[in-house]
């Protein structure tokens, strides 16, 4: 099975079967792969999970 990586408005990432339609609200990153390079694709990108904000007021 492939997976592509999508992401949200909150810069929150998430893995979806690649052979359907991203749902309302998130976008492909355009990243595809196996589950497994794209779990490790979203650690290596993703490395501050918490939504935008939170993040927005660490800087």
């Amino acid at each position: 099975m492939r997976w592509t990586v999508l992401v949200n408005d909150q810069q929150q990432h998430a893995l979806y079967p690649a052979d359907r339609p991203a749902p309302a609200g998130w976008h492909p990153t355009g990243f595809t792969g196996t589950e497994e390079s794209c779990a490790a694709h979203v650690d290596a990108t993703w490395p501050d999970i918490r939504p935008l904000p939170p993040r927005a007021q660490r800087s």
